[in-house]
């Protein structure tokens, strides 16, 4: 079960258990809201960004279920954290049923866990590579690192964020994702992201 905190306008799993988690059908349904990923390297703006088009959309976002993962652990995490970590976001999107509307959005997706796991340990585990060819997004906001960085004990490479950025970009052209580079400070950011959105989508202007 998930509980949608509607103050935030956020989802967050009340339990996970990675046993025999659900795949299910990815089959075109065009009932479904629009799905649009935020991803990109640490410190971007990732999460503040899918809170702030929430908002404007009236919907609700998927967090990042790293943060809440790692937050739990009591030791340094590993390699076989990051699959559960994995796993744990896919089923917080899975189990979304009520609280979005035409459009939904996710911080962060399984894009970030391949870089992650091949930057730390140089591999991704194969179920992770599996799922990213199989749940898609309509639209990948790819943030740029033209915000500062801010110190965080969960982020780790302050000087390599060039590099990073640019394995996302290759990412995204080498499987010709949908995707935009969002660039911008302050409300500039948000106010980019949202042209974006409506020059791909045009029926989700407002007025």
């Amino acid at each position: 079960m998930l509980q949608i905190n509607s103050s935030s306008s956020f989802v967050t799993p009340k339990s996970f258990n990675s046993t025999n988690i659900e795949q299910p059908s990815l089959s075109s349904d065009m009932n479904r809201p629009l799905k649009i990923a935020i991803t990109g390297p640490e410190s971007t703006g990732k999460s503040m960004l899918a809170e702030q088009l929430a908002s404007h959309y009236r919907t609700v976002w998927v967090p990042e279920y790293a943060r809440t993962y790692i937050n739990r652990l009591n030791r340094p995490y590993n390699q076989e954290d990051i699959l559960e970590i994995a796993k744990g976001q896919i089923r917080s999107e899975y189990e979304i049923t009520t609280g979005g509307n035409k459009i939904m959005f996710y911080d962060t997706e399984l894009i970030v866990t391949k870089i992650w796991s091949e930057v730390k340990y140089g591999n991704c585990n194969p179920w992770i590579l599996s799922m990213i060819e199989r749940n898609n997004y309509d639209l990948y906001l790819l943030c740029n690192i033209d915000l500062p960085w801010t110190e965080d004990p969960q982020r780790e490479h302050p000087h390599l964020r060039e590099y990073l950025f640019d394995l996302y970009l290759e990412e995204m052209k080498r499987r010709r994702f949908n995707y935009s580079i969002v660039s911008g400070t302050g409300k500039n950011r948000l106010g980019n992201a949202l042209k974006i959105i409506e020059e791909n989508f045009p029926g989700l202007k407002q007025n």
